[in-house]
């Protein structure tokens, strides 16, 4: 919901450091990975309940995935590179909830399986829609430079960043946020399997009207 206001206020940045990185002939692949590595020091570090550290990797990671698309943009854009990013993405969201988890089981367990689950929802929803725009060739004007058909909703890349900080300054409280956070990814998952299911219906009669014509 709120990825297009944050892209925006992020785009600039991004370009001017992404252009440093290009003369000094770093690969987008080469940022994505070393995100990714970060990242999973954020997951052992939450582990540990290191929270604030934690949060410092967090951030970081989420610097360095938009790093990686804005320097894509500047050199060569390659599915390979978009398959690799949006796969450590997901690993990577779900290690900081898996750390919260192993931090305190006894009072955070539960809410992060459920808020895992919210996640697999939401992304498999997003990933499922996402191959079958490809194939229909549908494209998002709202996304455009993403690699793969960027379905929105509710609980976007912007809103988990937020609440992995408010996570991360409030750990006594992960529970009660991580439920929250399940529920509107819940809602998130019903809104984009009912969108998607209407729009290939859609897509399909519109194509068996073009055969009979």
């Amino acid at each position: 919901m709120l990825d297009p206001w944050a892209i925006k206020l992020v785009d600039s940045p991004l370009k001017a450091c992404a252009q440093i990185l290009k003369k000094r002939d770093i690969k987008p692949d080469q940022v994505t990975i070393a995100g990714f590595g970060i990242g999973l020091l954020a997951f052992f570090t939450l582990w540990m309940n290191g929270y604030k550290i934690a949060l410092f990797f967090i951030i970081l990671n989420r610097i360095m995935d938009g790093l990686d698309g804005a320097l894509a943009r500047l050199t060569t854009r390659t599915d390979a590179g978009g398959f690799l990013d949006i796969c450590l993405d997901f690993i990577f969201y779900s290690s900081v909830v898996a750390g919260f988890a192993l931090s305190d089981p006894q009072n955070n367990a539960l809410a992060a399986a459920l808020l895992l689950l919210g996640f697999v929802g939401t992304g498999t929803s997003f990933l499922a829609f996402a191959v079958m725009a490809r194939k229909h060739d549908l494209k998002n004007m709202v996304y455009p430079h993403k690699a793969l058909y960027y379905m929105g909703g509710l609980t976007e890349g912007t809103e988990t960043i937020i609440f992995f900080v408010i996570f991360c300054v409030f750990p006594d409280h992960f529970y009660f946020f991580a439920f929250l956070f399940a529920f509107l990814c819940l809602i998130t998952t019903i809104t984009r399997v009912l969108s998607g299911y209407a729009t290939l219906k859609e897509v399909a009669n519109n194509k068996g009207k073009m055969v009979f014509k």
